[in-house]
């Protein structure tokens, strides 16, 4: 995994007042939670433009109070109007502890679904995965040579060492359609879990069912209104 040095100040100081400050002079406040405290502290916008304005996962170590840190991104807070950075969540990490990061997807090899025409379609650039900082890639590689058209790959079809999957087994991460399919605009459709389709199936029964007496009732309704109708008729003449 990729590194960056960062040099941050603790605060001291803290309220509306002392945060408000801090952005006036070009600074973001930071909170890194660890095991033990959560620890504040703020540093130069421009100090975290490597981490933020890019599509790599970074580990990011600090020195603060003289101690070393470790830490990875958790979470940005930016403005709602300016996009400006307000704030910046860290997790503390350490060897020993599993740590969960969201990891770039990779693609390589040349598809064979798309040599014969098809149109490649990726529904997921990154994974979220469990696991110790030291068996974490820098990016996670999806060897796609063997997709045909109509093939696809799904969260449960990527495995890496000592890695966890956690996004949902049935997402869809990447396929091949056909020309066709992608000129109509028409999207892979992820698997349903078995029991909610089963569920939706039921559903689409039972509506169909009280479809079918509503209209059997209405039919009865109107036969006994046309009967009614003529026994009238025959007593007026």
């Amino acid at each position: 995994m990729k590194t960056l040095e960062i040099e941050v100040i603790r605060r001291n100081e803290f309220g509306k007042k002392s945060t408000r400050k801090l952005r006036n002079d070009g600074n973001i406040p930071c909170v890194m939670y660890g095991d033990k405290e959560a620890i504040h502290f703020y540093a130069p916008e421009n100090s975290f433009k490597d981490l933020i304005y890019t599509h790599h996962v970074h580990m990011v170590n600090f020195k603060i109070d003289g101690q070393p840190h470790r830490a990875i991104l958790k979470e940005i807070q930016f403005h709602p109007v300016t996009d400006k950075i307000l704030h910046i969540d860290f997790i503390e990490i350490s060897d020993s502890r599993p740590a969960v990061v969201e990891i770039p997807i990779e693609l390589t090899g040349n598809s064979v679904g798309i040599k014969n025409g098809g149109k490649l379609r990726q529904r997921r650039r990154s994974l979220k995965v469990k696991g110790l900082i030291s068996d974490m890639p820098d990016v996670l590689e999806i060897d796609i040579t063997d997709l045909n058209i109509g093939d696809s790959f799904k969260v449960r079809d990527i495995k890496f060492d000592n890695l966890e999957m956690l996004d949902p087994s049935q997402a869809m991460v990447v396929g091949v359609v056909s020309s066709r399919i992608a000129a109509k605009g028409m999207i892979i459709v992820e698997e349903e879990p078995k029991a909610e389709k089963a569920e939706a199936e039921a559903e689409a029964a039972e509506k169909a069912e009280a479809g079918t007496e509503t209209e059997t009732s209405k039919k009865t309704e109107a036969s006994k209104k046309t009967e009614a109708s003529k026994s009238t008729d025959a007593e007026s003449k």
